[in-house]
């Protein structure tokens, strides 16, 4: 029997993965939205996250697709309710709030799941099955894509919280946390920021082990997603934000696409048992970077 499910949040995101992915499941019935403008047709909408919890005793999980900042008060207040928590990426604006969240939902006894889209793409399994047993020489992250395509208008990603180039670097840090056989740390990274923005557009990062990264929001033309990994046994690429899998340059097979329905999965695997799944790998791996990084300012950047 499928549960019923409420989406908070109903941006892009939400519109072109999360609502596909819950309608194509079993486990799952879109029950309810939370927005202050965005709908899903046929679904009982709501503008106040307080009445939805209310009027909707009988939803018990809470997909949230709000911009970082926000989402600890609404988490906060679901685990309160007693309602299960899924958090889109990045799982809050601070490691300490996902911490303070981790207690609630521990103490309220329902599941929190911080979810990392990116390691469910189809090439990211095998990768890291076929990198367990070997000796990592060197790995490269180019990550550079146009802030322009992917978040029009959005403001709140250059303002404090929002993380500018992390937001979609942090896909790439939850790949490589995932694949790498040894954990990694960093050691130096060079951030550039518009002199109009309060988060960086643009990263150099390095770590142990020769783990290195470029990202950069500026990226017109092709877009590129890419991790390299050279190993004693072979050189390994994903491509395409790890939805391609080559090993010496040939082609793996690696099945279906299936990022946000693999997340839907498991949160429901999660919830049948009031488990939690919050790993924060490549969130400290961000807060290392602004703790870390030296600050190069650069020309001002406009949507």
């Amino acid at each position: 029997m499928a549960t019923n499910i409420a989406l908070v949040g109903i941006g892009k995101i939400a519109v072109d993965q999360h609502v596909p992915a819950i309608n194509a499941s079993d486990d799952w019935t879109l029950a309810a939205t939370v927005s202050r403008s965005g709908t899903v047709d046929g679904v009982p909408a709501f503008t106040d996250f307080d009445q939805m919890l209310a009027d909707r005793p009988d939803i018990p999980v809470i997909s949230l697709c709000l911009p970082p900042v926000p989402r600890y008060d609404y988490a906060a207040k679901a685990i309160a309710a007693g309602r299960h928590v899924m958090l889109e990426k990045p799982p809050g604006a601070t490691l300490a709030e996902v911490h303070a969240l981790q207690t609630m939902a521990a103490h309220a006894g329902v599941s929190l799941y911080a979810t990392w889209h990116s390691r469910m793409a189809r090439g990211v399994a095998p990768a890291k099955a076929w990198l367990a047993d070997k000796t990592i020489t060197r790995a490269h992250i180019n990550w550079k894509e146009d802030v322009r395509r992917w978040h029009p208008g959005q403001h709140w990603v250059f303002e404090p919280g929002g993380m500018g180039v992390f937001d979609p670097g942090i896909n790439a840090l939850s790949i490589i946390t995932e694949i790498l056989p040894q954990p990694m740390h960093l050691q130096h990274a060079t951030l550039e920021f518009p002199s109009n923005c309060d988060t960086p557009i643009a990263a150099r990062m390095q770590w142990t082990g020769n783990v290195s990264g470029d990202f950069d929001w500026r990226q017109e033309g092709p877009q590129s997603w890419d991790i390299h990994v050279e190993t004693d046994a072979g050189h390994l690429t994903l491509h395409d934000g790890g939805a391609r899998l080559l090993i010496d340059g040939a082609e793996v097979e690696a099945g279906t696409d299936r990022e946000y329905p693999a997340l839907y999965d498991r949160m429901a695997e999660l919830v049948k048992t009031s488990a939690s799944d919050v790993d924060l790998s490549p969130m400290i791996h961000v807060a290392d970077a602004l703790t870390l990084g030296k600050r190069v300012a650069v020309a001002d950047f406009h949507l």
